[in-house]
């Protein structure tokens, strides 16, 4: 009987020492981490020139190194970004994912790396002209389904009409099948200059936000290794050099 404890304490603690090694596996091989993206969020992921980009990437990448791990990423539709975390088929969410509580029961969050907002978007000789004017039930306001902008509409103003991406509800605002678009701050203006001053975002900020890295909960080493990066790039400037980098402002 005491054997058989031994052995069963033994591989307890050897299950245990893998979920908190996070990176460096005894073996020589470096630990290939997964991060799932959805692509339609520039400036934090984005595709240019065939190749997957953005502030998150530059992140993940640095930070992947410093710890001795290499960095895979997968590409998946935004709905699916955080359960690929949450059922450990990835190691990492990203897009711009933001804190939210409702997000926090299913995965951990890394330390916060930028603000961010939602804001709206409207014509450019729209008759709305403050946010108030959206709790009117006539007004069509278009989300990205299954961001955080789609649930601040939903729970505050009304039943959007969602939209697989952000392009397309900035598409169909532009051709006026919608009244205004809610969306986070910093993507939105990068879809704007496409439009050539037809659509404006207005004044003031629906919600005040932070983004960070999602990890799997139960992978506490990596969460404590990314978080120590997080904060390194921070105290360097690193962070900034990297922001700025796809950020001009």
């Amino acid at each position: 009987m005491k054997k058989w404890m031994m052995l069963s304490l033994t591989a307890v603690f050897a299950a245990g020492a893998l979920i908190l090694s996070g990176c460096g596996k005894n073996d020589g091989k470096k630990r290939v981490l997964r991060m799932a993206v959805e692509t339609s969020f520039p400036p934090y992921v984005s595709v240019k020139n065939g190749e997957v980009t953005g502030i998150d990437v530059d992140i993940a990448r640095e930070i992947a190194q410093n710890i001795g791990c290499e960095l895979e990423i997968v590409v998946m539709k935004f709905d699916s970004v955080i359960l690929s975390v949450e059922k450990g088929k990835c190691d990492i969410a990203a897009s711009g994912i933001t804190v939210t509580e409702a997000r926090k029961e299913q995965i951990a969050f890394s330390e916060p790396y930028r603000k961010g907002s939602q804001v709206v978007v409207v014509p450019q000789d729209s008759a709305i002209a403050n946010a108030d004017a959206l709790k009117d039930a006539n007004i069509r306001i278009g989300v990205k389904q299954g961001t955080s902008g789609d649930a601040f509409v939903s729970k505050n103003l009304h039943e959007p009409e969602r939209f697989e991406n952000a392009e397309l509800a900035v598409a169909a605002l532009a051709a006026g099948t919608l009244d205004a678009v809610v969306y986070d701050g910093d993507p939105v203006k990068e879809l704007l200059a496409e439009y050539n001053g037809k659509l404006k975002i207005l004044p003031g900020a629906l919600t005040e936000e932070e983004y960070a890295f999602g990890l799997n909960k139960n992978d506490a080493g990596l969460l404590r290794q990314f978080n120590a990066e997080v904060e390194k790039l921070k105290r360097s400037g690193r962070l900034q050099e990297i922001i700025g980098k796809h950020i001009s402002r």
